[in-house]
């Protein structure tokens, strides 16, 4: 008698939802913002970012919702993590990367507070389980 598939290993039906997330760091913090209520996830912390439009590259995608969300301008430098993460109701491969301030204050346009972390200090701000392994390279980089 076969066994019926576990709900979390089942395949999807569509492809993952392409992340790109922004690793910002000013004088040895890291910038973290909060979800806003009605999101997915909402009021959890996380990186800064959001997903691919049609025809866009990530580093125009992360340029873009840092804009939108927080506006701030980005220096998107080099990819610092990748990683899949299966959520019940969707899959996302999430696209870390290096960036520095270029220009702006971080302002509340989509996200409901931001917060500049030690590195040292991010397992007080409760993050998404697909930002797990990304907190350990930002640990082992010399700030």
């Amino acid at each position: 008698m076969a066994r019926k598939a576990d709900a979390a290993h089942r395949p999807r039906a569509s492809a993952p939802i392409v992340v790109a997330a922004a690793v910002v760091i000013e004088n040895g913090r890291v910038l973290l913002t909060r979800r806003a209520e009605g999101q997915h996830l909402a009021g959890m912390w996380e990186f800064p970012g959001g997903k691919l439009e049609d025809g866009e590259s990530p580093e125009e995608a992360l340029a873009r919702e840092c804009r939108e969300e927080c506006g701030i301008d980005l220096e998107v430098a080099e990819i610092l993590d990748v990683t899949h993460h299966r959520y019940p109701e969707k899959d996302v491969l999430l696209l870390f990367y290096r960036c520095e301030l270029r220009a702006g204050e971080v302002r509340h346009l989509q996200v409901a507070d931001h917060a500049w972390v030690a590195p040292d200090d991010l397992d007080d701000y409760p993050l998404p389980p697909a930002d797990e392994r990304v907190v350990a390279r930002i640990r082992a980089l010399e700030l």
